[in-house]
């Protein structure tokens, strides 16, 4: 596996689908960084690292509304592999005018698009989740 942040996207995007409580990924920092953003904006419950005595594994809890319905709707790689995305703080996205989040992982972490905003810092977009 070349790409494991894509990886964890898809997983999470199947589990989302299929009505998932939790759903398992290798963990790494990039990984763990986008968990982390995904907990504080309000798309998960939560994510805890586990270790299998290799890389260790990143166990995340989806969130679902009262009536089961899904928060995330849509979780999209941006950067890729062999297509890096990097934007200023000028020209980061604002998925749905705002309603959504890019992840963007900057030299002071991994953060959402209005954390970038805030602290006037771009870097490389990872995701878009709305």
């Amino acid at each position: 596996m070349n790409d494991l942040t894509a990886d964890m996207l898809t997983r999470i995007r199947n589990a989302v689908r299929n009505r998932e409580r939790t759903v398992t990924c290798i963990a790494n920092k990039l990984n763990a960084g986008v968990a982390g953003v995904l907990a504080d904006e309000g798309y998960i419950d939560g994510f805890e690292r586990l270790e299998d005595g290799r890389q260790g594994l990143i166990r995340i809890k989806l969130r679902y509304g009262n009536r089961g319905e899904r928060v995330i709707n849509s979780i999209d790689r941006v950067s890729r592999g062999g297509c890096r995305v990097h934007r200023g703080v000028a020209d980061l996205p604002r998925p749905l005018q705002g309603l959504g989040i890019a992840i963007v992982s900057t030299s002071r972490g991994v953060m959402s698009d209005r954390k970038c905003r805030e602290e006037r810092v771009g870097g490389e977009v990872v995701a878009t989740v709305y």
